[in-house]
């Protein structure tokens, strides 16, 4: 193991997730699974949607990880009248030269929060389904390429809330992560109510965060990740994962190899924050469900008898044999 623990020196990588750690704790009490989640989305270069009823801090999550960080920001709110040049943006005519220009909409920045993505409609979700996957944007027949870092942070209502749409599985596949935030327990509800009662207001609480690290510094970082060791049997394991949900008779659709990708990616870069250069089963399973539940379908008769896809999910890899 000692050749292991050379291979990479993640000092700094340790150092800068801690420090991100700390910063979103001045604000959010509890929700600890969550922020592992959006960090190793971040180091893994992926985009994260972010389901839970109203109230549990979903959007505040998001904005406290983009102030922890020197680069662009923007927020979208999606309505059932936004409109793709309200998020992409458009040609606008300028008299005086007799052309057109493009004013570009606010998906032009480095991390973008859209809040309650379910309640715009089909072909404003379409809108995004290139600038998500290619990192462009394509108007009148140009080509816009945005800046690195891109991250889209999307929060959803549960689809049974009122006024919500179901996203298209072509977006959903999209998102490296669903992240499902349930309820506080009371302990830290307490928590939350004595933090709210301490500070004037919640404008307080952000200026309270800090950034503690830039673009370069993040390039770096997620250049480290790609550099972790992965053994090819574990290549076999995740491949076998994924495959297992394109034969599995509870599921009416299967995940994609984007999924099996998205499990590979998302493995190192948990690896990096457990402060590994290697990746472990261990590693696989407990990203499986953030990585699958919203690339899977489950059947009309499975979904009557009240089951999940985060049941289907964990019953597949128990019956795959764990490598060794």
């Amino acid at each position: 193991m000692d050749s292991f623990e050379t291979r990479l020196d993640l000092t700094s990588l340790t150092t800068a997730v801690e420090a991100i750690r700390t910063e979103v704790g001045k604000v959010i009490i509890g929700q600890h699974q969550t922020v592992d989640l959006l960090l190793t989305a971040l180091l893994a270069d992926g985009h994260v949607l972010i389901e839970g009823v109203p109230g549990v801090a979903k959007t505040l999550t998001a904005k406290l990880l983009a102030k922890t960080m020197s680069v662009g920001f923007s927020r979208i709110q999606f309505t059932p009248d936004l409109m793709p040049s309200d998020v992409l943006g458009t040609s606008v005519f300028i008299p005086k030269t007799g052309d057109f220009s493009f004013r570009q909409g606010p998906i032009f920045s480095n991390l973008v929060l859209i809040d309650e993505i379910n309640r715009a409609p089909a072909k404003t979700q379409a809108a995004l389904f290139e600038v998500m996957e290619e990192r462009q944007v394509t108007n009148d027949g140009t080509t816009y390429s945005l800046d690195e870092p891109f991250m889209v942070l999307a929060t959803q209502n549960p689809i049974e809330q009122e006024g919500t749409y179901r996203l298209p599985e072509a977006q959903l596949d999209r998102f490296l992560f669903k992240i499902v935030v349930g309820y506080p327990t009371t302990i830290e509800e307490v928590d939350i109510l004595r933090g709210h009662h301490q500070r004037r207001n919640l404008a307080d609480a952000l200026e309270a965060v800090s950034a503690v690290l830039t673009a370069d510094q993040l390039a770096t970082l997620r250049n480290q990740v790609h550099q972790v060791h992965v053994e090819d049997k574990l290549f076999d394991y995740i491949a076998q994962i994924v495959q297992a949900t394109r034969a599995n008779k509870s599921l009416y659709l299967g995940a994609s190899p984007r999924a099996s990708v998205a499990l590979l990616n998302s493995a190192k870069a948990l690896a990096t924050l457990r402060g590994r250069d290697f990746i472990t089963p261990e590693d696989v399973q407990e990203l499986a469900a953030p990585v699958l539940r919203h690339r899977v379908l489950l059947t009309p008769e499975r979904e009557m008898e009240g089951g999940t896809a985060d049941d289907v999910v964990a019953q597949l890899v128990q019956k795959i044999e764990v490598p060794r």
